[in-house]
């Protein structure tokens, strides 16, 4: 699996969500933006992401997958984001 395939399966799953996908082979790390995030919990956040990477976490096409998410305004202030 190439990043390009983990936010194409992403994109379909989850709406008004930009992520950023790093990584190769079964293991990759998840940077997800969106206002879906606004209200959760850090738990909640990662259910999110986890659930809509489920099938493929089961059948093994993903094994290790690290996930950041963030709301716009938190995604403004983050390290990761270079136009911080």
């Amino acid at each position: 699996m190439q990043p390009n395939d983990v936010k194409a399966l992403l994109e379909s799953r989850i709406e008004n969500c930009d992520f950023y996908i790093q990584g190769e082979g079964c293991n990759f790390q998840v940077i997800a933006v969106g206002d879906v995030f606004q209200g959760l919990g850090p738990v909640k956040r990662q259910q999110l992401i986890y659930g809509a990477l489920s099938e493929e976490i089961a059948s093994g096409a993903l094994h290790a997958v690290s996930i950041k998410t963030y709301t716009p305004a938190q995604w403004q202030q983050a390290p990761e984001n270079s136009q911080a």
